[in-house]
């Protein structure tokens, strides 16, 4: 079940549970859980139909590389408004994910926090099985739900390939 070696942290190798996401596929399920004004929410990829969706993934939002990818992928997706839903995703708590953002003016991208039963990180083949928590990642689904990109950052510690994945999302705008 496991995929040795499919990322490394500082060099070395690390186990993700799940199957790799395939481009063209359908992508798979997730129940995650957001935190706001209106209280704990579910996020569903049912929830998400009917225009692009913009996936990045991070280990954990109080480590300075998932910041920084956080920030550069909410500065770039501002423009895009509400022609896209996205989202980042990690395994912290959906208080400090808001925390965070509301901090950090994170306004373009709303959270969703895999902690309940990290169905995200079975489903989407990300979950670091010797860390229990999830790599790195970017993903990009059409409106109905198709993968058109997929990114699994090999090394934890570096940052993902950002002017692809907005290309990758722009073509479906």
């Amino acid at each position: 079940m496991g995929r040795h070696g499919a990322v490394t942290f500082k060099g070395n190798p690390l186990t993700l549970v799940g199957d790799e996401i395939k481009v063209g596929a359908p992508a798979p399920d997730f129940d995650l859980t957001s935190y706001g004004a209106g209280g704990m929410q579910h996020i569903r990829k049912a929830d998400l139909v009917g225009k692009p969706v913009f996936i990045s993934v991070v280990p954990s939002l109080d480590t300075p590389v998932c910041q920084v990818q956080t920030r550069a992928f909410n500065q770039r997706l501002a423009a895009l408004g509400d022609k896209v839903h996205a989202l980042t995703v990690s395994l912290d708590l959906p208080f400090a994910m808001n925390r965070f953002c509301g901090a950090e003016n994170i306004t373009a991208m709303k959270t969703g926090s895999d902690y309940m039963d990290r169905s995200f990180g079975t489903h989407y083949g990300l979950l670091i099985d010797e860390l229990k928590i999830l790599a790195r990642a970017v993903f990009v689904l059409d409106a109905q739900g198709v993968v058109r990109y997929a990114q699994v950052v090999k090394e934890v510690a570096s940052e993902p390939d950002y002017d692809a994945a907005i290309k990758a999302l722009d073509a479906l705008v």
